[in-house]
């Protein structure tokens, strides 16, 4: 059922067969409940790594185990990414929620890669650890409301190199400090800070960029709504003709769009409808059942889904 997006099905018992005695089960959430928890505390985890590293210059294994390893081993089995995505994001903590939204999102990513386990851990290790160098870059730049002055954003801009240096000294794997010097690379040349391109960039650094941007545009941020989750998509799906790895990137919409099944949502003539099935290469044209009738956004070009609904 799992597979086919089902949460629950409703049995009508034959005529003159007595029901047992049973209890009414309710539908269950979308999301492991225990997320919740989990996540708040990774995110608590993720500012004391920040304070960490800007006092020692490094952190420390132990610690990223204590923080982040106890939502791995929940989500692990966790189907239902956008929902997951729609309960924990929020305005407050911006850089550790993202930190750990990239983590979990490069998780994620790496399964569907078919990565083995043990990568697959080091992609949300990787992703969690990403942004480890804004504990260098002073809160007033880091949450300011306006634009950012050139010195500003250049100073920004140097948290990729001030995270690289301490994950080196913090760890014998040499992806999680690549991952983080390298997240902000692009395949046409045009990232920082060192302008690599395609094969030059690390595979585990192309991960962590898609998870890096998706969660920046889905988040709540102090000078910009968040945006539509499925409009996003979209825009990524602009981005892999250049700037992102296509592969990595088709294969993230094709398993995220799946998850907007059961979702409603507002069509652009203004009629609210249900998504029931996704096409399996045109993804942002789904079937949407509007009252009885049923629209294939794939033949219907007219309409466009300006809205998913959380």
């Amino acid at each position: 059922m799992y597979q086919h997006q089902i949460d629950y099905i409703e049995i009508e018992r034959r005529a003159g067969i007595a029901p047992p005695q049973a209890e009414v089960v309710s539908q269950p959430p979308p999301y492991n409940p225990l997320l919740r928890p989990l996540y708040h505390d990774a995110v608590a985890g993720a500012e004391q790594l920040f304070e960490r590293a800007l006092a020692d210059g490094r952190i420390y294994e132990d610690d990223v185990k204590e923080s982040f390893q106890p939502l791995v081993e929940n989500f692990r089995a966790e189907r239902d990414v956008v929902s997951l995505l729609l309960m924990l994001n929020s305005q407050d903590d911006y850089t550790y929620q993202h930190s750990v939204q990239v983590g979990m999102l490069c998780y994620y990513i790496a399964r569907w890669l078919n990565w083995d386990e043990e990568a697959t851990v080091r992609a949300g290790k990787a992703g969690f650890l990403h942004d480890i160098g804004k504990c260098k870059i002073a809160e007033a730049i880091l949450n300011k409301p306006s634009k950012l002055t050139d010195e500003e954003y250049q100073e920004i801009k140097n948290h990729p190199q001030y995270g690289y240096e301490i994950l080196k000294n913090s760890f014998e794997d040499p992806a999680i400090a690549l991952a983080a010097l390298q997240h902000h690379e692009r395949m046409d040349g045009k990232g920082y800070p060192l302008g690599l391109t395609g094969d030059k960039i690390h595979p585990m650094a192309k991960v962590v960029a898609v998870a890096d941007v998706y969660s920046a545009m889905i988040s709540s941020r102090v000078y910009r709504e968040k945006r539509d989750l499925l409009h996003v998509l979209r825009e990524m799906h602009e981005l892999s003709f250049q700037e992102l790895d296509p592969d990595i990137t088709y294969t993230f919409i094709r398993h995220m769009v799946p998850n907007f099944i059961g979702k409603r949502v507002e069509l652009s003539t203004g009629e609210v409808g249900t998504i029931v099935m996704t096409h399996p290469t045109d993804f942002f044209r789904p079937l949407v059942q509007v009252g009885d009738q049923f629209l294939d956004l794939s033949v219907n070009r007219e309409y466009e889904i300006v809205h998913v609904n959380t």
